[in-house]
């Protein structure tokens, strides 16, 4: 049986966190900007939580696959049992997912709540580090995005490459095309992951430029 490759593993990273020390009396823009910057933070918790059990199910059907592997052409009703095994695994990431998705899209709208505030800051340099950072997490939801659909793609060439292997009649030709498929989706998978991840550390070096600009009173956690 053609390898598949079994390196596919989303690391992401998160956003920074910050906490205000000291508040002033009655709400400036600044300060309602770092609630809304800080409430996108919290709608991201979603989009974390969800990391570790994507972890733990991307490794089961990496371990089925090669029990698959393992076995000989004759065991068709062993190989058909663990592909059902491996399918639910990938309905399960694709949930997930889906999940990830919304948490995201819910700290990005929060997010936009920023960008009417900006207009009121007073300071030039202060306005000037807040466009660059509503700019930055553009760019980062929009690698999300990508990201997302890329991973979702390769669950379906996933699912589709253990639906073939319920074939009882499966030709090699047609097992090794799908695989390599699903290997070069890998690839997509893995670039989108680190283009997310280097937008995601420019967002939180513009986010801390931003603070430090500011009026505010902050400390991080990472």
């Amino acid at each position: 049986m053609e390898d598949k490759d079994v390196r596919l593993k989303l690391v992401l990273i998160g956003l920074l966190s910050a906490v205000m020390l000291t508040a002033c009396s009655g709400e400036s823009t600044q300060e309602e900007i770092y609630q809304h910057l800080e409430a996108s933070v919290e709608f991201e918790t979603g989009f974390v939580e969800q990391q570790q059990p994507i972890s733990e199910l991307e490794e089961q059907e990496q371990t089925i696959y090669q029990e698959i592997s393992d076995l000989g052409i004759d065991q068709y009703e062993d190989i058909k049992t663990l592909a059902d095994e491996a399918i639910t695994t990938i309905e399960e990431r694709q949930t997930l997912t889906d999940n990830e998705r919304a948490s995201i899209d819910n700290a990005k709208e929060e997010f936009d709540k920023v960008v009417p505030l900006v207009d009121e800051l007073e300071d030039g340099e202060l306005k000037t580090a807040a466009e660059a950072m509503i700019e930055e997490m553009n760019q980062r939801y929009d690698a999300f995005v990508e990201l997302n659909e890329a991973y979702q793609t390769s669950l379906s060439l996933d699912k589709e490459l253990y639906e073939l292997l319920k074939q009882e009649d499966l030709e090699e030709a047609t097992f090794s095309e799908q695989v390599d498929k699903v290997n070069a989706q890998y690839q997509v998978v893995v670039d989108k992951n680190q283009l997310f991840n280097e937008e995601t550390d420019a967002f939180n070096e513009a986010k801390r430029q931003f603070y430090e600009q500011s009026d505010l009173n902050i400390s991080y956690e990472e």
